[in-house]
């Protein structure tokens, strides 16, 4: 039976039915990166699929990676992902790129509330342009910053070193370069 009503188009699965579907086998163990106190895993899986949208047909849309994640102890998958990258990406890679969506959202929050992002009250689009680019710029001088100094650990990088200056260097104006 056909679930759009129409003879034209294809049975569409649901993502869910396609992840409770899916052999145990399939479901692997992650981790992503460090949280604040420990590594960042969970359960996730990974399959290619042709998305059913459009007036496209189905046979002639390329296959996209549908990425599932179902938590230990959870009764259902919580999250799916699509993602138009290579058929030959590492899974853990992308499960990485997955999971930079919640930094992304982080880095623009502060941006809004800390920089100032969310405080332009002008009119013109050059106006919020120059606005939007001083606020990244001073928020990506204290991302550095903060790079500089991590919260437990001894400081890891190295101020910025200044080159020495040549042994005939004159400073511009000075009576000794006229």
């Amino acid at each position: 039976m056909n679930n759009t009503g129409r003879r034209d188009e294809p049975d569409l699965v649901s993502a869910k039915k396609v992840a409770l579907g899916l052999p145990k086998q399939t479901w692997r163990m992650v981790t992503w990166r460090e949280g604040s106190t420990d590594r960042l895993s969970s359960r996730f899986a990974r399959v290619r699929v042709r998305v059913g949208y459009n007036k496209l047909i189905p046979e002639k849309l390329s296959p996209e990676w549908l990425l599932i994640e179902w938590p230990e102890g959870e009764a259902e998958p919580t999250k799916y992902w699509l993602a138009t990258l290579p058929e030959t990406i590492n899974f853990e890679r992308l499960v990485d790129l997955a999971k930079l969506r919640w930094r992304i959202e982080r880095d623009y929050q502060e941006l809004k509330q800390e920089v100032g992002l969310g405080h332009y009250e002008g009119r013109g689009w050059r106006g919020f342009h120059h606005h939007a680019t001083l606020c990244i710029a001073a928020y990506g001088f204290l991302i550095a910053e903060r790079a500089t100094i991590p919260p437990s650990r001894p400081r890891s990088a190295a101020p910025v070193q200044v080159p020495p200056l040549p042994d005939n260097y004159r400073p511009r104006g000075s009576a000794a370069a006229a």
